[in-house]
C-alpha cells in the first residue's frame, strides 16, 4: 500500500538538482597585494629590530664556528643603527638609539663602511684601549692577555672544512678509523673582564704583529678567532679587513646560538639536507665563558 508521503502528483514539480559548482567570487587582488605586503613588512621589520638569521661563509672564526653553521643574531642588544634594517640600504649616518657598547668577548656582525655586506668577529678592544699585536699576542693598555696552550683540536674534515693546506699547512691528519681530521693547535684566551674562548693559532704570520694604535671614542676593535686567517680590525680596506677599529654604529647585532650546521654535502633534495647535517652544534651558545676577571 502507497502512502501519501510517497505520492507525487505529475505537477508537482521535482527537486532541483544542485549545481555542480559554485560560482567563484572575484579575486579581490588590492586586497591580496596589502595583506603579502604586510606580511613582507613583518618580517623585515623583525629581522631589522629583534633578530635574523645568519650563515658563516668563512673559517675566520674556527673554532667556535665553523663555515656552513647557521645561527641567530639579535639585533637589539646595542641598540639600532642605519646597519640595522635589512639589507643596509642606508648610508652612514652617527649615533645610535637607545645605544650601548658591546663587551668584550662578545661575537657580532659589523659592516665596512666601504661594504653592504657583514663580518662576523669577536670584540677584543674598547675606545680608549691600546691594542698591540706582539708574536699572535694581544696586548690590552700594555699588559698581555693571557693564553693558555691547549690540546691540539682535531675538527672532522668535510666539505665545509676541508683544512686547506694554504691556511693550516700539516694539520690534516687520519685516524685509524680512516677518517680525516683538521688536528689544530689552540690557545684559552681570557680577557680582561674573564670572558675566554678558543683560539687557533697555527704559527707565524703577518697579523702577529699590529700596533700599537688607541680605539677611538665610540669605536671597538674586532678579531677573528682563527688569528692566521681572518680579515678584521688588523686587515686593511685593501685587503677585505675592517681596516682598524670600525664605529659603533656599524656593529649590526650580538650572535646568540647556533641553530644547525651543515657539512657542504647537501644539494637541492631535500633528503641530502639531512644527511647532512653536522651533529651535536645545534643550540651551541656563542656566549663566551666566565673564568672571572684577568690581571689588567
Amino acid at each position: 500500500m502507497t502512502t501519501a508521503a510517497e505520492m507525487q502528483t505529475d505537477d508537482q514539480p521535482a527537486a532541483a538538482p544542485e549545481t555542480a559548482a559554485q560560482e567563484k567570487p572575484p579575486i579581490d587582488w588590492w586586497g591580496e597585494i596589502k595583506s603579502i605586503s604586510l606580511l613582507i613588512l613583518a618580517v623585515l621589520a623583525f629581522h631589522s629590530f629583534v633578530a635574523k638569521p645568519f650563515y658563516i661563509p668563512s673559517e675566520s672564526m674556527m673554532p667556535v664556528l665553523l663555515k656552513g653553521d647557521r645561527l641567530v643574531v639579535s639585533k637589539y642588544p646595542y641598540g639600532w643603527s642605519y646597519v640595522s634594517p635589512s639589507f643596509h640600504p642606508l648610508p652612514f649616518m652617527k649615533g645610535r638609539i637607545f645605544g650601548s657598547l658591546p663587551e668584550r668577548g662578545d661575537i657580532v656582525i659589523a659592516s665596512p663602511q666601504n661594504k653592504r655586506e657583514d663580518y662576523i668577529k669577536r670584540v677584543i678592544g674598547l675606545p680608549g684601549d691600546i691594542i698591540e699585536v706582539r708574536g699572535g699576542q694581544v696586548l690590552l693598555n700594555g699588559v698581555p692577555v693571557p693564553q693558555q696552550t691547549l690540546a691540539p683540536l682535531r675538527i672532522p674534515v668535510d666539505a665545509n672544512a676541508p683544512c686547506p693546506p694554504s691556511q693550516f699547512p700539516g694539520a690534516l691528519v687520519e685516524d685509524r678509523d680512516g677518517r680525516k681530521y683538521c688536528e689544530l693547535p689552540v690557545k684559552r684566551e681570557t680577557l680582561p673582564n674573564g670572558k675566554s674562548y678558543t683560539i687557533i693559532d697555527v704559527g707565524p704570520s703577518e697579523l702577529d704583529w699590529y700596533g700599537p694604535v688607541r680605539v677611538a671614542p665610540n669605536h671597538v676593535f674586532l678579531m677573528g678567532d682563527n688569528r692566521d686567517n681572518s680579515a678584521d680590525s688588523r686587515a686593511t680596506l685593501a685587503e677585505n679587513g675592517l681596516g682598524g677599529a670600525v664605529p659603533y654604529e656599524a656593529i649590526g647585532g650580538r650572535a646568540e646560538f647556533i641553530t644547525f650546521s651543515l657539512d657542504g654535502d647537501a644539494t637541492f633534495n631535500p633528503l641530502s639536507w639531512i644527511t647532512s647535517l653536522r651533529s651535536g652544534r645545534a643550540g651551541n651558545s656563542l656566549h663566551p665563558a666566565t673564568a672571572g676577571p684577568a690581571q689588567r
